[in-house]
C-alpha cells in the first residue's frame, strides 16, 4: 500500500503519539511526536526522477511496515511562495510544517541542480519553524544526479545544513549516478545493487531512529 500523502496524521499504519515539548527563549512549542517517518521528495519538478526514487523508497519502507507520511514539494501552497510567508506562515502551509515536527525522522530524497540543492528544498526547509523541526531529529538522505557523482554535493551541503540545526545524521547515504540510465520506463531501478542499497538504507534508518527516539516503527507482527 502507497503512503497517503499531504494528510499530516495519516499514515499506512495509526501512528502512535509521544510526548515532545520544546521551551525556547522566543516562545514555547508544544507538539505531538509520532512514530512515523517523513519522506520528503525533494524537488517541485513535474514528474521528476526524485519522486520516482521516492516510490521505490516507500515500496521499502511498506515491507518493513514503517508507518510513512510523504511531502511531495510540488504540492507546496503557492502562497507560501509570497515574500510575506517569512514573517507569517499562510494556513494551508501546516500541514507541511506539522508533518516535519512530529515526525520521529526525516528521509529527504535530493536531486542535484546547478552542484547544489534544489532551490525549492532550501526555502522549503527555510520556512519550517526555527529550531524545534530538527533539533535532535533524524535525518537521512538519497540523492540522484545525471552526473557520476549522484548528488554527493547537495547532500553534503544538506549535512552541513542539519548539522548545524543539531540534527541526527545517519552515516549510511545512498547516491544514485547517472539518474537517467538507472531507471526503466515505468520508473523501477534497474540496478539490483542499487536496489539492494536503497532497501537497506530504509532498514538501517528505521532502526536508527528506533534506538534515538525510543520509539518502535517497524510491524513485526
Amino acid at each position: 500500500m502507497a503512503a497517503k500523502r499531504f494528510a499530516p496524521f495519516t499514515t499506512r499504519e495509526k501512528p502512535v503519539p509521544l510526548t515532545a515539548q520544546t521551551g525556547f527563549a522566543k516562545a514555547k512549542t508544544r507538539f505531538r511526536l509520532f512514530a512515523m517517518i517523513t519522506l520528503i521528495v525533494g524537488t517541485n519538478r513535474p514528474g521528476s526522477n526524485t519522486l520516482k526514487v521516492a516510490a521505490r523508497l516507500e515500496e521499502f519502507y511498506a515491507e518493513l511496515k514503517v508507518p510513512l507520511h510523504v511531502l511531495d514539494l510540488a504540492k507546496l501552497p503557492p502562497e507560501i511562495f509570497s515574500p510575506t510567508s517569512y514573517a507569517e506562515k499562510p494556513k494551508s502551509f501546516l500541514p507541511f510544517a506539522d508533518a516535519v515536527l512530529q515526525s520521529a525522522g526525516l528521509h529527504i530524497v535530493t536531486p542535484e541542480y546547478n552542484g547544489s540543492v534544489p532551490g525549492v528544498l532550501k526555502y522549503f526547509i527555510d520556512m519550517l519553524k526555527f529550531p524545534e523541526s530538527f533539533e535532535q531529529k533524524p535525518v537521512c538522505f538519497t540523492g540522484l544526479a545525471a552526473g557520476m557523482w549522484g548528488a554527493l554535493r547537495p547532500v553534503e551541503q544538506l549535512q552541513a545544513i542539519f548539522g548545524y540545526r543539531n540534527a541526527h545524521i545517519f552515516p549510511g547515504r545512498v547516491f544514485l549516478p547517472q539518474i537517467h540510465g538507472l531507471l526503466d520506463a515505468s520508473g523501477k531501478i534497474k540496478d539490483a545493487e542499487l536496489r539492494d542499497r536503497l532497501k537497506a538504507q530504509a532498514g538501517g534508518f528505521a532502526e536508527f531512529v528506533e534506538k534515538l527516539k525510543d520509539v518502535k516503527l517497524r510491524n513485526t507482527k
